[in-house]
């Protein structure tokens, strides 16, 4: 039996001191790069295009092959804005047990992670090219060119509207799904690419006015930053009525059920944008308190807006499924 002195010694990162580490750890940080949920979320709108553009049930193994290389496609492009933001990541509460970055050191190489995520885009590339179409393939490819190079290198650390413009490259799944069915791109899935184009401001902004703190401290100029709780709000509850609007663009295309659905899942949108834009000009939120204090007001929307974006896709579902529900 091997007694506990023989076992090597760990550190703080489960890393033997000699600088080995486990395969698990490396395993488990590359897959960390890649950011599941987000990844979980652009999915949610893949499958639903699927079925709108085939106006049914596509065959299994299309909608395998696109799920696999939209996950490859995003994680690559997440892996590698890891990769370039891994200085500001460090300076960040909410970025800073990033693989690159945890306890100052990282469980994962710079040089590992830039791989890993050529090797990832590489992957989506050859597997929706050659068991899709080339042109879900390309598509692919410009989103992850879009993410790393628009909005990571040019506009991230530049503008307040990085997420307003950088934003497109979580819409392009939505039009990989639809080429990946009819090998084009259609009006419909450019109301759908526009629908998330629209949401990505009140969901993120959200989300930034609660870690406010965290952007100011890495020198990021998100909204919330560079623009007064009032500000950020207003413009939120501006981008839901577009986003609604846009919601509403598809019915044409989708169907009466659907139209009936969206409808209501954008009144109960834009109530609660009211009610932060409200919130925050009574001074109800929590500005100036510590990052780990809750923050109802915009977490609250921010929360709201990924089980609005999941039941609208999943109402495009029930569309292409019912085609009574059709016009």
């Amino acid at each position: 039996m091997t007694s506990a002195a023989a076992l090597p010694k760990l550190d703080q990162r489960g890393t033997p001191p000699s600088g080995r580490r486990p395969a698990g750890t490396i395993a488990r940080g590359l897959v960390a790069l890649t950011k599941p949920r987000i990844i979980e979320l652009l999915l949610v709108t893949t499958v639903p295009t699927m079925l709108l553009a085939q106006r049914g049930l596509p065959s299994l193994k299309l909608v395998l092959v696109t799920l696999i290389g939209g996950t490859l496609a995003a994680g690559s492009a997440n892996t590698i804005n890891c990769y370039i933001d891994r200085d500001i990541d460090a300076l960040m509460k909410r970025t800073s047990r990033r693989p690159l970055v945890v306890n100052g050191k990282g469980t994962i190489k710079p040089w590992e992670a830039l791989a890993w995520g050529i090797l990832l885009g590489a992957g989506a590339t050859l597997l929706l090219g050659l068991m899709a179409n080339w042109l879900a393939a390309s598509l692919a490819d410009a989103a992850i060119l879009f993410y790393i190079f628009v909005y990571t290198l040019l506009l991230k650390r530049r503008s307040p509207s990085n997420i307003v413009i950088g934003g497109a490259a979580g819409c392009f799944p939505v039009l990989v799904g639809w080429a990946a069915v009819t090998g084009t791109v259609s009006l419909a899935a450019v109301v759908l690419f526009a629908v998330i184009f629209l949401w990505t401001p009140p969901h993120f902004w959200a989300l930034a006015m609660k870690f406010r703190k965290d952007y100011a401290a890495a020198n990021v100029p998100m909204l919330p930053v560079v623009a007064s709780p009032a500000a950020v709000a207003r413009k939120i509850l501006w981008y839901s009525y577009a986003m609604v609007a846009a919601t509403l663009a598809l019915v044409p295309f989708a169907g009466w059920i659907y139209g009936v659905l969206a409808a209501a899942l954008g009144a109960w949108f834009l109530v609660e944008a009211h009610g932060l834009d409200a919130r925050v000009r009574a001074g109800q939120t929590t500005e100036g308190a510590p990052e780990t204090a809750p923050s109802p007001a915009p977490m609250r929307l921010f929360h709201l807006s990924i089980a609005y974006l999941t039941l609208l896709f999943a109402a495009v579902a029930v569309t292409a499924l019912l085609p009574w529900g059709r016009w």
